[in-house]
């Protein structure tokens, strides 16, 4: 089994002869769409990274590079960004790309429809300086801007206008749901939702091309077991990720190789900071234990996260103490120290906030997004029986998961966060703001600390790092004393290959097919 350091996560297979070559690959989890505004999620923006580009992108070693940008500059006094725009860019289908599509873009991904639109919280205004020129200016200054917007991808706007799809519409869907025209090295030519997506190279993409493939075609497979097979039948080349029951079997196989990395993806539970009642069990109508901070507390002490880690992930994971993996840049030192196992200490705190006898409520999980991430909720609802804590456990299918989530139906639930920026800021943008504008998007439970909002505009303008990290560090610790969430672990990067492949991983466990060549 070849192992990758978490801080660089790369590895290239030996690869002999860069023939043309067809290449399939399966995941269990199929993008929900083909709109690069209509969801933010991994698989949806890891897929798309290879049809639509950003005026900036992640390289192999995921710094931040030029894409449709050459270059850009502080302005403003710090408080905004101009970038010099690529010139003799095309469209898959043959439109020219400008500012006009720029600044299209951004009132797409910033509108109330777009999943994406607390990515622009700090930008006041984007401006057409010239036709290659474009300036994105900041209500204060923001250091980490140009990281922050590497997954925000452009679309053409007379394509967008032309087939109604000048907004996305992540609920009910439109064109841009099952067709796609970028700029990127591939272009989508099939697209079946839920059964295969077929790329083919853009002859006219304005890069150099890395890799050799003529065709490549994406299955999802939900099935592990099946998609083990697949692999070792050669009827695709990748899978991701490999069962990690299945990894040292595929390792020793003759024809194919695992490899395994770390992810920057923390695995965490949630809780209802703001529901006035239980929604699910025997308990279902009565008092919310979770907005008693004990009751959190008491769930965080039962969680055996270093059995879970031993068991379930086969020792191919790190405990997590907070919202980042201690790779990413702002993590909090002084907040290192995981939750400690300790059931007798939950049942004490249990019994001190007026639940001795303990209670039920329901956990939800999915079963296809994570790696064993049904297995890891089913030993948590063991763990937490062991104190008085009765979960009921509802597991299902990623594409039905979200929707519950921001329904606002769950009693607990799992989630996993990898940080776009591979900052700090990112999770606190997202998970721990007050959900109001476009901000805490995905702070699904409602957390909210008047300390934490005020810290996070600050922690984007800061540009003294001494400084940032002091407030980085404040928030971390806000976050751990209220049991904001309960971080588990740091989820293992495990990817199935055949002898002859050459590919990159990155820890954000984006698949880039351009780096790809097959012998």
């Amino acid at each position: 089994m070849k192992t990758i350091a978490a801080t660089a996560a790369l590895l290239a297979l030996t690869a002999t002869a860069a023939s043309a070559a067809e290449f399939r690959w399966a995941g269990t989890t199929d993008p929900q769409t083909m709109d690069p505004h209509a969801v933010n999620s991994a698989p949806v923006l890891g897929f798309l990274n290879n049809v639509y580009e950003g005026l900036v992108r992640r390289g192999k070693d995921m710094t931040v590079e030029p894409a449709l940008a050459t270059s850009w500059e502080s302005v403003g006094n710090g408080e905004g960004w101009r970038f010099t725009l690529r010139q003799g860019v095309t469209f898959h289908d043959g439109s020219a790309f400008d500012a006009d599509d720029v600044i299209f873009s951004y009132e797409r991904a910033s509108s109330e429809e777009a999943d994406t639109r607390s990515w622009f919280a700090p930008v006041s205004e984007v401006r057409k300086v010239d036709d290659f020129t474009v300036e994105i200016m900041t209500s204060a200054p923001n250091p980490i801007f140009p990281d922050s917007i590497a997954n925000w991808m452009i679309m053409d706007s007379g394509w967008a206008e032309a087939n109604g799809t000048v907004r996305p519409d992540k609920d009910q869907g439109n064109f841009a749901t099952l067709n796609a025209n970028g700029t990127g090295a591939f272009r989508v030519t099939a697209r079946e939702p839920g059964l295969r997506t077929v790329l083919e190279p853009f002859g006219d993409w304005w890069g150099t091309p890395e890799h050799n493939i003529t065709r490549a075609e994406f299955t999802p497979i939900q099935n592990p077991a099946t998609a083990v097979a697949a692999l070792l039948s050669g009827e695709v080349d990748f899978i991701n990720p490999v069962p990690i029951q299945d990894a040292e079997r595929l390792a020793s196989a003759p024809d194919v190789e695992v490899i395994q990395g770390i992810e920057a993806r923390v695995i965490m539970l949630g809780f209802p900071h703001q529901a006035e009642t239980l929604k699910y069990a025997a308990n279902a109508g009565q008092p919310n234990p979770f907005l008693d901070v004990r009751v959190r507390e008491a769930v965080a002490k039962a969680i055996n996260v270093p059995a879970i880690l031993q068991t379930i992930m086969r020792g191919n994971a790190e405990a997590a103490s907070q919202l980042v993996s201690p790779a990413m840049r702002g993590f909090s030192e002084p907040n290192a120290a995981p939750y400690a196992y300790d059931p007798d200490g939950a049942r004490a705190l249990l019994a001190e906030a007026g639940y001795g006898d303990g209670f039920a409520f329901g956990l939800k999980c999915p079963n296809n997004r994570y790696l064993n991430d049904e297995a890891v909720c089913q030993a948590v609802t063991g763990m937490l029986a062991q104190v008085g804590i009765t979960a009921e456990l509802d597991a299902m299918p990623v594409q039905n998961y979200w929707p519950e989530l921001r329904e606002d139906n769950f009693d607990m639930y799992l989630l996993g966060w990898s940080p776009g920026t591979f900052d700090a800021e990112h999770p606190v943008r997202f998970l721990a703001h007050t959900p109001q504008d476009n901000l805490g998007t995905w702070n699904f439970g409602d957390y909210s600390n008047a300390r934490v909002d005020e810290l996070l505009p600050a922690i984007q303008s800061e540009l003294d790092e001494g400084t940032r990290q002091a407030m980085l560090d404040e928030v971390a610790g806000i976050l751990q004393d209220e049991v904001a969430y309960v971080p588990l672990y740091v989820q293992p990067l495990l990817w199935g290959v055949r002898s002859g492949v050459e590919m990159t991983q990155r820890p954000d466990d984006f698949f880039i097919l351009r780096w790809v060549t097959v012998n």
